[in-house]
């Protein structure tokens, strides 16, 4: 590709972006005061998460936080299909003619590009690099193998609800509280996906088909679309629920389970599930033990699942997961369910090292006795078991502390909790 059209298209996508800063609301993200200490010296920052998360906006966001003076292309534009390695130089050159001396220079969907990671290593000496992509296992993939110890991955999800929540609220106010809860209560309905709030729910079925399609199919050149589509479907309207990969043969009618394991690791990769592990301190029952899938986003819980609308309380275990998720990476926190062989169930397990540092149950409905009851039993076995004191129950709208059996069980509303 010459060196002149490259410039026009860096320079239109440049427009397009400043355009979007100036005529669209732009919402701050949370992370990016933590994301913005690893860009402190020259180094690479690989930002990761599902397709149409607001990598770029994120991106964008940070640079004007740095206050740096940046290059910045994205790989998806249809005009670059055909770029090769030979042209990345060219792109460096394209930068420096636009732009003078830059500082920052960000790679949007860089691995569509054959040999990027050799360019963002000659690089990242004097450079201060952002990368991003939609697939974990390729991205991060090859920074490991090429740049080990070099870099620094960030994944970031959908809006969060504290993200897209318009004011700053005073949670002692009564008026305030109202306001927040209808909020949330608009929220769960939708989607954090940031374009869902221009398009409606279209986007989301969107997204959702072009995860299966560009994220899964077409890169893994997978044969059987049928069988895989089903499997995707049958995740994503089952989540919060135990799955094993017999029971996934018998439903999906694809028999080998090697096949089926790395179906599933493809929909992980993407981000359109995130696999939960049964906690077990011993890894072999870790690994044979019933999994379960949450969907990244709620929209696809309720536009692609079904009958979603009649149990709440999967609903609100899904957000609690995803919120989970959100902050255990910079708080380095690993995430399980915890089930005995009497079903007792918690929700999630909370693990920091070799320690479980809380248990959480997510109960909608907490006035129904019994089930208060069993979810409370599941918290005091585990809490027994596990040797954790940190036991939180996260509801619709119940605030409270309660002591049992000399356990002290905290209660505390969804809004509450989600606002951190």
């Amino acid at each position: 590709m010459d060196l002149e059209t490259l410039k026009r298209i860096i320079g239109s996508q440049r427009e397009d972006i400043e355009e979007k800063f100036r005529n669209e609301k732009i919402i701050e993200r949370d992370k990016i005061e933590y994301v913005k200490k690893f860009l402190n010296y020259p180094n690479i920052l690989a930002l990761l998460g599902v397709r149409r998360s607001g990598k770029s906006i994120f991106s964008i966001l940070l640079s004007k936080q740095l206050k740096e003076n940046i290059g910045y292309i994205n790989f998806i534009d249809e005009r670059l299909v055909n770029v090769k390695t030979e042209d990345l130089d060219k792109i460096l050159q394209a930068f420096y003619e636009l732009y003078g001396n830059i500082s920052l220079i960000i790679l949007d969907e860089v691995q569509n590009v054959y040999g990027w990671e050799l360019f963002v290593n000659r690089l990242r000496t004097t450079k201060k690099l952002i990368i991003t992509g939609s697939n974990s296992k390729l991205l991060s993939g090859e920074l490991a193998t090429h740049l080990t110890g070099r870099h620094i991955d960030f994944t970031l999800y959908p809006l969060s609800f504290k993200e897209i929540l318009d004011f700053k609220p005073n949670i002692y106010s009564t008026k305030d509280i109202a306001k927040i809860k209808n909020s949330l209560r608009k929220y769960i309905k939708g989607s954090g996906f940031p374009e869902f709030f221009k398009f409606g729910r279209e986007i989301v079925t969107e997204i959702y088909n072009d995860i299966l399609t560009k994220d899964c199919l077409r890169r893994h050149k997978i044969r059987e679309e049928k069988s895989f589509r089903e499997l995707a479907f049958y995740l994503a309207s089952n989540f919060s629920n135990e799955f094993t990969y017999s029971k996934l043969s018998k439903i999906t009618k694809i028999k080998d389970v090697h096949t089926l394991k790395n179906y599933v690791s493809y929909l992980e990769e993407s981000y359109l599930i995130k696999v939960l592990e049964r906690y077990s301190p011993k890894l072999k029952q870790q690994i044979i033990a019933p999994k379960k899938a949450y969907v990244v986003d709620h929209g696809f819980c309720n536009f692609i699942s079904f009958n979603i609308s009649k149990n709440k309380g999967r609903l609100f275990e899904n957000l609690v997961c995803v919120e989970l998720l959100r902050r255990s990476r910079d708080e380095r926190k690993e995430i399980y369910y915890w089930k005995d062989y009497q079903q007792k169930e918690v929700d999630f397990v909370v693990k920091e090292g070799l320690k479980v540092k809380q248990l959480i149950q997510v109960c909608y409905d907490i006035s129904d006795l019994e089930t208060k009851e069993r979810e409370i039993k599941g918290l005091l076995k585990a809490s027994k078991e596990l040797r954790c004191k940190s036991l939180l129950v996260i509801t619709d709208d119940y605030e409270a502390e309660e002591k049992i059996e000399n356990k002290t069980i905290k209660f505390i509303p969804l809004w509450k909790w989600l606002l951190g």
